[in-house]
This record gives structure tokens, C-alpha cells and sequence, in this order.
């Protein structure tokens, strides 16, 4: 008999089960604040060059012709955000005067900027813009590299210490990590302790997972899993707002740090006992699973568990094994080198283009609030979509059509005319929901593909690949100093091939899974 079969045996899906999931979906959605939260902490304001000190008089008498003769204008006859004029060009004060081939220089005396939006940010404090613009996308590229980082570590430490210690650790963490990313006052600072609120991320997520998964029996695994990826959803939507009522970035940095209240309860959640039993604690896992039992009305049932009880629902799990000690094993064998390598690519792919287009809303030239809660509220319908194909069509299907229709919405975004903004914003939100509904697809295609020897590595391995996949976007959005049509191009084309990778890949719709290598083979 599984494990399974004893939490059926203490009330299924019980109190318990819905009570633990409720209280692990907060942070996650708190968690979804942390990881869009640049697009309002570093955005950046329309701005200028701030003219020469000693003009600060004339500055003031007349702002509008002071900028005039000082900066020049755009092919929109907006300033130029870098270049001023070398001399005073007072002549432009004629109304019907232009002058061609004047000197320009950089801003030597800093920049001017307009916060009716955004009061501050990392960019007007540090002056991240023009030749320091590339500094914008490296905090986020540092704060993917410390999601990497985090999964690495703190995935290991979660086999060894279990998933409640680390996960306590976690919030703990991340409360003083984002807080003190708001606390110092240098860009290096701000950097090295935003690496360390990424690292938590990963292992907020997996332990999570794990922990509302495995005391769920199976009939409730895959909606628990969805209630997960919406709580996620619903965390962006809950950033707009935070936000919109705290505009100053230490403010709102300060606002989204408070993880510390996770953690008083976060010492009620009662460790796994399946990992209790496999690490010779049978008493601390016989006790976990009465308190259970009483929750979900199943006192009796409770009383009646022995060590010997237990360990005869688990035996299969203790002398099962794996034969898997090295990432090496993914590639042992024809199938695994070509599930790897296609997931790979799917898996990279699609976190680089969903995390290039959710974090960088300034783009679409609408409010970034409204942006942040349109792309937060097509989850949903999406995610339902991806379901219900998941379980009616195939995941195989599901899979790539997703990928091709992302990349497919927003290369069709690049050839809308400018002045179609609602059609060229429709079809980004369409394409930000249908990458966003890949993760729930991916995570099970995953599982259901490696045999049962190898999953837990190939789980791991492509959740690495899709953290790359996120520290490559923000430095993929930095072509386009080159030309603005590369990173989108780049993005959406990916998604199309790696749409097409998945074809490759063997459907998994109710169909067993594979136990051993040779199985695997075999498929």
C-alpha cells in the first residue's frame, strides 16, 4: 500500500489539507510581489539633461525656454533624454527658428526628471539612464542569477534538513534581505541584498509545493497545484495596487518585505512524514500524522497508528532506490538525451520570454498599474484553458500550443501600427497568459516524462534551465540599444521553436508512469 492510502485512510482531503494549502498560498503570493516588483522600483520617468548651475536663475524665470536653448529635440519633438547642447542656443526662442548641426554633448550636470508618476525610483536615484541604462536590466539580472543560485542550494538543504526548516529560514530571509534593500543608500548594496531575496525564491516555491503536494492524497494533487499557480497570479494583481498607494520605491520595497509574519506560523506546519520515516524519526511522523487525523475528524483512526503501521504503508518507498547520482544520467540513454535536450530548450525558453515581457510594462505606454493587473487577470481564463486541454486534449498539445501562440501574438505585436495601442496591448496580454499558463502544463509534462528512478533530477535539472532562462531576459532587453525590434524578436522566436521541440516529446495522457530506464526506453 502507498502513502497515499494513509492520508485517505485520515480523511482525504480534509480540514487539515485545505487549512495547510491556505496558509502556504500567502507568501506565495506575497512571493509574486518580489519577483515583478522592478517594474515599479525601477521604472523609469520621462527625463532630461539638467542644465548648467550657473543658469539656475534663467532656469527659473522661464523653464519652457530654458530647455529650449539647452536641449535639443527628437524625431517627436520631445527632448533628448541624453544629449545637450554644447552652447546656449538662444535663438531657438524664436518661435520659427531651427538650427541644424549645433553641438551636442552628454549631460555633465546630471538630469532632470519628471515624477508626477513615480516619485522615486532606482533609476533617479542612482541616474540609471544613458550611458548607465545597462545598469537598469543587471539588478534584475542580479536578482534572477540569485533565484539560480538559491535552487541550487537550498533545494539541497531542503533533502537533507527536510522542507519546514528551510522554508522558516526562507521567510525569515527574505523579510530582512527586501527590507534592507530598501534600507542602504548604495547601488552595490542594493544589489548584493536583492541577490539574497532571489535566492529565497526558489525554495519558497519547491518547499511549498512539496509540502501542500505530498499531504495531499491524489485525487487532490492537481488542485492544490493549480490553487498554487493562482495565488502567484492573484500576487500580481495585489502588487498593482500595493504600488498604486505606495509610490516611493523604499517605501514599497519596505511594503512587500513583510514575510517576517510568515514565520510564527510557519513553525505549526508539521514536517513531512514520509521524509520523517525515511530519515529514522517514525515517532515525530507518527505524532504529525495524528495531529492530522484530529483535525480532519479522524481521532479514532489516529489512535490507532503505530510506527509499524505506518512504515508498512511506505515499505514499497524504502526499497524502491534510485539509481541517479549524477546529472550525467539524463543524457545516459537515447530517450533521455532527447526528453533533456527538448526540455531544455522548453524550459528556458519560455521563462526568458515570459519574464521579458512582465517586466518591462513601461513599453506599452499605458498606465503601469492597469498593465500590471491586466496581465495578472488574463492568468486566470488562461490557466482554466490550460486544464482543461491538459486533461481533455494532452499535454503534448497543450504544451506547444502555447509556445507557438505566445510567440506567435506578440511577433504579430511588432507589425501593429503605433497608434492601435489597444490591439498591440491585447495581444501582449494574450501572449503573457499563455506563457504563464505553460508553467502549470510543463511542471506535470515534466514529472510524467523521466521514469520514476530519475524524475526527481530531471525536475531539478529543468527548473534550473528556466532559471537561466530568467537572468538571460533582462540582458536580452538590452539590444535594444541596437535596435528595438531585436529583443522582441528574440523573445517570441524562441518560444516558436521550442513549440516545435515539444512535438518530439511523447504524450503522457493517461498513461502510467514509467519505473525504470528500460521502461522508459521501451516508451
Amino acid at each position: 500500500m502507498a502513502f497515499t492510502d494513509l492520508l485517505d485512510t485520515l480523511g482525504s482531503v480534509g480540514r487539515f489539507q485545505l487549512v495547510y494549502t491556505a496558509l502556504l498560498q500567502l507568501p506565495c503570493g506575497l512571493l509574486a510581489c518580489h519577483n515583478f516588483l522592478q517594474n515599479f522600483t525601477a521604472a523609469m520617468p520621462p527625463h532630461h539633461c539638467q542644465g548648467p548651475a550657473n543658469h539656475t536663475t534663467a532656469a527659473t524665470n522661464d523653464s519652457g525656454a530654458w530647455l529650449r536653448a539647452t536641449v535639443p529635440l527628437d524625431r517627436d519633438r520631445a527632448p533628448e533624454t541624453c544629449q545637450c547642447f554644447a552652447e546656449l542656443q538662444w535663438a531657438l526662442l524664436s518661435s520659427n527658428t531651427s538650427i541644424h548641426g549645433a553641438a551636442t554633448e552628454g549631460c555633465k550636470d546630471g538630469w532632470v526628471y519628471y515624477c508626477s508618476v513615480f516619485p522615486s525610483t532606482i533609476v533617479t536615484e542612482w541616474d540609471l539612464v544613458c550611458e548607465a541604462r545597462t545598469f537598469h536590466d543587471l539588478a534584475q539580472s542580479v536578482y534572477m542569477a540569485g533565484v539560480l543560485v538559491g535552487a541550487a542550494v537550498f533545494g539541497s538543504l531542503a533533502d537533507r534538513l527536510g522542507r519546514k526548516a528551510p522554508l522558516v529560514w526562507l521567510y525569515l530571509q527574505l523579510a530582512f534581505s527586501g527590507a534592507a534593500t530598501a534600507y542602504f543608500s548604495s547601488f552595490s548594496a542594493y544589489c548584493a541584498f536583492w541577490f539574497l531575496a532571489g535566492m529565497t525564491f526558489s525554495g519558497v516555491i519547491l518547499n511549498s509545493l512539496s509540502l501542500v503536494v505530498e499531504w495531499m492524497p491524489t485525487q487532490g494533487r492537481t488542485v492544490a497545484g493549480i490553487l498554487l499557480g493562482y495565488s502567484f497570479t492573484f500576487g500580481q494583481v495585489i502588487l498593482a495596487t500595493v504600488a498604486y498607494l505606495i509610490c516611493p520605491w523604499r517605501w514599497l520595497q519596505f511594503a512587500v518585505s513583510a514575510f517576517l509574519i510568515f514565520s510564527p506560523y510557519s513553525w505549526w506546519l508539521p514536517e513531512l512524514s514520509r521524509w520523517l520515516l525515511l530519515h529514522g524519526k517514525s515517532q515525530l511522523a507518527v505524532q504529525n500524522l495524528r495531529k492530522v487525523a484530529t483535525i480532519n475528524g479522524r481521532k479514532e483512526e489516529g489512535e490507532r497508528l503505530t510506527k509499524e503501521v505506518v512504515s508498512s504503508y511506505i515499505q514499497s518507498e524504502f526499497t524502491r532506490g534510485c539509481t541517479s547520482n549524477s546529472v550525467l544520467d539524463l543524457f545516459r540513454t537515447p530517450a533521455f538525451r532527447k526528453v533533456t535536450c527538448c526540455l531544455m530548450l522548453v524550459w528556458f525558453s519560455n521563462s526568458m520570454a515570459y519574464y521579458g515581457l512582465a517586466m518591462d510594462l513601461q513599453k506599452f505606454g499605458l498606465s503601469i498599474y492597469l498593465m500590471q493587473v491586466l496581465f495578472g487577470v488574463i492568468d486566470i481564463p488562461a490557466m482554466l484553458v490550460a486544464t482543461t486541454t491538459m486533461i481533455y486534449v494532452g499535454r503534448r498539445v497543450t504544451v506547444a500550443s502555447f509556445l507557438i501562440l505566445a510567440g506567435s501574438m506578440v511577433i504579430a505585436n511588432l507589425f501593429v501600427p503605433a497608434d492601435m495601442q489597444t490591439l498591440r496591448t491585447a495581444q501582449a496580454a494574450l501572449g503573457k497568459g499563455c506563457l504563464a499558463s505553460f508553467f502549470i502544463c510543463v511542471y506535470l509534462f515534466t514529472g510524467e516524462l523521466y521514469s520514476t528512478e530519475i524524475r526527481q533530477m530531471g525536475m531539478g535539472f529543468a527548473s534550473a534551465n528556466s532559471h537561466l532562462g530568467g537572468l538571460a531576459a533582462p540582458l536580452i532587453t538590452t539590444l535594444r540599444e541596437f535596435n528595438t525590434f531585436l529583443p522582441p524578436m528574440g523573445f517570441r522566436a524562441i518560444s516558436i521553436l521550442a513549440g516545435l521541440a515539444v512535438c518530439f516529446l511523447t504524450e503522457t495522457r493517461n498513461m502510467p508512469l514509467v519505473e525504470t530506464i528500460e521502461a522508459m526506453e521501451r516508451r
